[in-house]
């Protein structure tokens, strides 16, 4: 009887502490919707600018489809550069950063340096390096460089501490050093992910490396917010869509090459 009744007050205060969720939740997103300040009207009067501005990037102008090309492998240089580097220097960071390998001392400065990284907007790393190395791709790859260690240290650091406990112990105790330990139980382990997030971060950088363009630190980018500030909204359009169509094939090619690596 007694235990029924436990049942009972187990499952009330179950019900009563997702009613409270909910709640909770809804007074967050009513709370975040009021400081938006959306203005219904404001959005269905500004419609007719909207379509205008969309008619005015149709048709694409072909006439520049070279100069589009040409900027467009200088993106996937800066982002194959800058996405490597960024690798590269992440790899220590991580390693100081995960809570399973390294000591606590380590861990909150490392922890510190990706936190710091990752609150600086890439546009203002773009501003940092156009101002050291001018306009061009040296300023923008730079950028991504710094940008993807934020980013990069911080999925490594969370692959590292997935590994399985199991298998550093078993070394641990057949005497394996730090350096064993890490070569035969925790590489293997963190390697497969490790490729795949480096491959999203690359195929993201194409992205991260149109907007740097915004502050001049080349790429298609550069060329994109050209065209745009001088009005001419149909030679934007054909960069955009060549962007679009290597993006999508990067996309479709990292996704086959991540699932591989899943497998394994």
């Amino acid at each position: 009887m007694n235990e029924k009744r436990l049942n009972n007050l187990s499952k009330n205060y179950s019900w009563v502490k997702n009613l409270g969720i909910i709640a909770g939740l809804i007074i967050i997103y009513g709370w975040a919707l009021r400081g938006l300040e959306i203005d219904a009207e404001t959005l269905v009067s500004s419609w007719p600018y909207m379509t205008d501005f969309i008619s005015r990037l149709w048709p694409p102008n072909l006439e520049i489809i070279d100069v589009a090309i040409k900027a467009l492998i200088e993106t996937i240089q800066m982002s194959l550069w800058g996405t490597t580097m960024g690798a590269v220097f992440s790899v220590p960071i991580a390693i100081c950063s995960a809570h399973n390998i390294a000591p606590k001392w380590l861990q909150l400065p490392a922890n510190f340096i990706q936190n710091a990284v990752r609150s600086v907007p890439s546009i203002v790393l773009g501003l940092l390096f156009v101002s050291a190395t001018g306009l061009g791709a040296p300023a923008g790859t730079l950028a991504l460089g710094i940008y993807t260690i934020g980013y990069l240290a911080k999925f490594y650091q969370e692959a590292i501490e997935s590994v399985e406990v199991r298998s550093i112990e078993s070394l641990q105790v057949g005497g394996a050093s730090w350096l064993q330990v890490a070569q035969y139980g925790i590489f293997p382990q963190v390697l497969p992910l490790g490729l795949g997030y480096t491959l999203w971060m690359f195929e993201y950088n194409i992205r991260a490396a149109s907007v740097l363009g915004v502050v001049g630190a080349g790429g298609i980018g550069f060329e994109l917010v050209n065209y745009i500030r001088a009005f001419e909204y149909n030679k934007a359009t054909t960069m955009m869509l060549v962007l679009l169509v290597v993006v999508t094939v990067i996309d479709v090619i990292s996704s086959k090459w991540r699932q591989r690596l899943e497998a394994k």
